[in-house]
């Protein structure tokens, strides 16, 4: 057989021997860095660039908006300004002081605020949904919310001042971490954790605290104090100033960066309590740590804002329909679009039924309540589609 003969034997053997060949595994698909993984990192990094995107949009009209209506030209005027980069004459228009106060003063420290609010709570909410391997799992549903806020009643009511300035976030924090840690033994104390077991454990708790935070309400002495915390415990970002808004960044930048560290072991829980153990996590140690992480970030959002609830719930759902499970991609992306969906919820509560002001977390309620009923609906459709009681 001649040198040609053969090379022509090679190549009409080679589509034989690829059909015969058994696929490539999942695990070798997995491990691949080839162009096949390039898209979805494309996505990712092109969903985090819409919502980064959408979050200067977001600010802009949370800075312009109002019973006073600011150009979004003259409130970047405004800001540059402020900040000491006058860039061109695009940021050099006719400003009054009156508008400098408004956007500066009044509407940038509730707008911050309400960033890094909503960034937290749906950090937060997706830690946690990871942690008890629940999808309906959130703060505000599970009762830490209430307990944060029977913690910043009892400071406020008492006049408590041990820690100084952060005595309200340190009594928010311990009453959202005994809630935590109360609903998570109530729930297990049957075995298995299950969706509705979770949300009932949560519910009672929840009934119990706003009962006792009721009653120190309406004893109190100064009802005009009673009636600023009843609207507080309705959630708002209004009368926030700069020197208070230091606290709440600090908290959600703490729990940003350890959570994006611990990523990886949220990815193992999502396999189970037994696959995350053979992988060399010690589930109980790592879930207390993570549980206390979470009732401080948590206590302060709650100290800072009010409890506001289903951020935590809708936003880390939706975030994984474009970016996936991996953790590593959906705490970045829903820190951000719970940025974005909190500031806008406080633009509606400012105008919808301006002059008067709807309580911020009223509105996500509003939103929230319809999603945790389709969440409900959803889960319990696949329990029956696998046979499960």
């Amino acid at each position: 057989m001649t040198a040609a003969s053969a090379k022509a034997s090679v190549k009409a053997a080679a589509p034989a021997r690829a059909a015969a060949s058994p696929a490539p595994s999942h695990a070798a698909t997995v491990r691949s860095t080839g162009p096949e993984r390039r898209p979805r990192r494309w996505s990712f990094l092109a969903a985090l660039a819409l919502l980064a995107v959408l979050l200067l949009a977001s600010v802009t009209a949370g800075l312009a908006i109002g019973s006073v209506h600011v150009p979004p030209g003259e409130v970047w005027g405004i800001v540059t300004h402020a900040l000491g980069a006058d860039w061109g004459d695009w940021t050099e228009p006719v400003r009054s002081r009156a508008r400098e106060t408004i956007v500066l003063d009044v509407r940038a420290p509730r707008v911050l605020l309400g960033a890094v609010t909503g960034a937290g709570l749906a950090v937060v909410g997706t830690a946690m949904q990871a942690l008890v391997r629940n999808p309906l799992a959130e703060p505000y549903l599970l009762g830490v919310s209430s307990g944060a806020s029977l913690g910043a009643v009892v400071v406020i009511v008492f006049g408590v001042s041990l820690f100084g300035a952060v005595s309200l976030s340190a009594a928010a924090f311990a009453g959202a971490l005994v809630t935590l840690l109360l609903v998570y033994a109530t729930a297990r104390a049957g075995g298995r954790i299950t969706s509705v077991r979770l949300v009932l454990s949560g519910v009672a708790v929840a009934s119990v605290l706003t009962a006792v935070m009721d009653l120190l309400l309406l004893t109190a002495d100064r009802g005009n104090q009673a009636r600023e915390v009843l609207s507080w415990t309705l959630g708002g970002l209004g009368g926030v100033q700069w020197g208070t808004l230091w606290l709440p960044g600090a908290a959600l930048l703490l729990g940003i960066v350890v959570l994006l560290v611990q990523a990886r072991s949220l990815n193992l829980l999502l396999a189970g309590e037994e696959a995350a153990t053979t992988m060399g996590l010690d589930v109980a140690r790592f879930r207390a740590r993570m549980f206390v992480l979470l009732s401080l970030v948590t206590g302060v959002l709650v100290a800072a804002a009010g409890p506001i609830g289903f951020v935590g719930l809708m936003l880390p759902h939706i975030v994984r329909l474009f970016v996936g499970g991996d953790h590593r991609r959906v705490l970045p992306a829903a820190a951000l679009a719970g940025a974005v969906f909190l500031i806008w919820a406080d633009i509606a509560a400012r105008t919808v039924a301006a002059p008067m002001e709807i309580p911020v977390g009223v509105l996500t309620a509003l939103c929230g309540g319809p999603f945790f009923l389709w969440l409900m609906r959803r889960d319990a459709r696949r329990n029956t589609d696998r046979g499960v009681a």
